[in-house]
């Protein structure tokens, strides 16, 4: 019980919000994987990391849909006439690099097999687009 009430909560976040395999937490808290695995299974963290997925997918979702609202208000002006409020101008050159990354995202999503039939993205997709189009590296990476 004492390696649980030391380990549990970074192993959880190991497991949903890195995503690293039981195996890796295993080796990084020097745990048996067969513990990991418990803790896993016992606690759903595999629902736990869907759910984190998600959240991380629908905010890129919010950010591309939003910025294409702003480019939208600013093309109608442009077609009136109109002066362009340098506030929407500002905020829109502001997320063109977000949404730079949110194309390669999508484009990444298709490469590893992403469909429009899926809900979410697997783990090792979230991953791979973390790494190859976001430039993150997992904690536990030494490059």
């Amino acid at each position: 019980m004492a390696k649980k009430h030391i380990y549990y909560d970074e192993a959880e976040n190991l497991y949903v919000t890195e995503l690293m395999t039981i195996n890796e937490i295993s080796e990084r808290l020097k745990l048996s994987p067969r513990v990991i695995a418990y803790w896993k299974k016992d606690k759903d963290w595999d629902e736990k990391r869907k759910e984190f997925v998600r959240s991380k997918q629908n905010f890129h979702e919010d950010i591309y849909e939003f910025s294409r609202e702003i480019m939208q208000s600013i093309r109608e002006d442009v077609k009136k006439g109109e002066k362009i409020d340098p506030g929407r101008m500002y905020y829109f050159t502001r997320m063109l690099p977000i949404m730079l990354k949110v194309k390669q995202y999508e484009d990444a999503a298709i490469k590893t097999g992403f469909s429009e039939n899926k809900k979410t993205l697997t783990p090792e997709e979230v991953a791979y687009i973390q790494e190859e189009v976001l430039g993150l590296k997992r904690k536990n990476d030494k490059h």
